[in-house]
């Protein structure tokens, strides 16, 4: 069966600043253009990150004897690196001037998230969003009620990304780390591929694999942070799902760890 897919991304998105209604900045720069029923809107995370407040005024950081430690080692400014340490749960590796940790939700990602590239001022980092599930089933309600009839039967799902690197792969890619109204996975085990096959071990990361999509429609100093996915309304649900949450591996089922 074909199936297109088309990406678009948006560029009528302003700056975002802490308290912004973002779901109202994104529908009026679709420009009387509303995206068909079942399509995906994907969200970069530092834009919902400035709308939440996510942000970290260096100048108020103090940092600790870990701290200053780890960043003499990795030639980092010593509080980035206390506020990756507040950010993460565990610090994995620390090793050639890159931090790898695990985040509150789980998420293994380089200095927990932790972003000045897109930081809202001088002197400030990006944190991740606190619950970025949450932050994607209110975003996209929010889209849903601005949209109105013109959300369709199905309000459009709201995909949050970041960029992570991949252990044994160069250069990165972005991922989903909030969902909401798209299947996250697509479970094949136990059926059959082409030529009639069992497949035992097969299950599509949909979520990850449209997350890199849309990062392919912007560049990185585009300004452009949301991208509308049309082609997926096979894996958009009316309900809002199980989060991207699905998408992280449960630590009992971490072959490196065991």
């Amino acid at each position: 069966m074909r199936r297109d897919i088309s990406l678009r991304s948006l560029s009528g998105v302003p700056e975002v600043r802490p308290g912004d209604d973002l779901a109202a900045l994104i529908v009026a720069a679709m420009e009387g253009a509303p995206p068909d029923s079942g399509s995906v809107i994907a969200i970069a995370h530092t834009v919902v990150s400035k709308e939440e407040g996510a942000i970290v005024e260096l100048a108020n950081i103090r940092p600790s004897e870990r701290a200053v430690a780890l960043a003499a080692e990795a030639d980092r400014d010593p509080r980035v690196v206390e506020v990756v340490l507040a950010e993460s749960l565990e610090i994995l590796r620390a090793e050639r001037g890159v931090l790898i940790s695990r985040t509150r939700k789980g998420l293994v990602c380089a200095n927990a998230g932790v972003d000045a590239s897109n930081a809202a001022a001088p002197d400030t980092v990006l944190l991740l969003p606190r619950d970025p599930d949450g932050s994607a089933r209110r975003i996209r309600a929010r889209i849903a009620q601005l949209l109105g009839a013109g959300a369709g039967p199905v309000p459009p799902a709201v995909m949050i990304t970041d960029t992570f690197g991949r252990p044994w792969r160069q250069g990165q890619t972005d991922v989903a780390i909030g969902l909401a109204g798209l299947q996250p996975l697509d479970d094949w085990r136990g059926r059959t591929d082409a030529a009639g096959a069992s497949l035992s071990a097969t299950v599509l990361a949909v979520a990850d694999a449209a997350a890199g999509a849309a990062d392919l429609a912007r560049a990185k100093d585009s300004g452009e942070p949301v991208v509308v996915i049309e082609g997926l309304s096979h894996f958009v649900t009316d309900d809002d799902g199980p989060g991207a949450a699905a998408l992280v591996r449960p630590l009992d089922e971490d072959l490196f760890r065991s």
